[in-house]
């Protein structure tokens, strides 16, 4: 079952969100209905993205999910690479 809202007037008017662990932090993403979200850990030597959902084993094989967050963490991913190896 999923919980009915209105989105918040304000949607779009930020960019990130930033948090000590990531569930604080999809509170208020999963509350804003954001599909394209993509969970970035920073200070690792390496770079390390995913997308902003669950596993969702029940939907599995059934053609219905949707690979926005994912694509969004994948070129997420590449862009950060990318200023990493800038750096070097």
């Amino acid at each position: 079952m999923r919980a009915r809202h209105d989105p918040p007037a304000h949607r779009g008017a930020f960019d990130l969100v930033v948090a000590m662990y990531h569930d604080q932090g999809l509170i208020p993403v999963k509350y804003l209905g954001v599909e394209q979200g993509v969970n970035v850990t920073l200070g690792l030597p390496f770079v390390r993205t995913s997308p902003d959902h669950g596993t969702a084993f029940d939907i599995a094989g059934k053609d219905v999910a949707d690979p926005s967050s994912l694509i969004a963490a994948i070129r997420m991913a590449r862009q950060l690479a990318g200023r990493s190896k800038q750096r070097q």
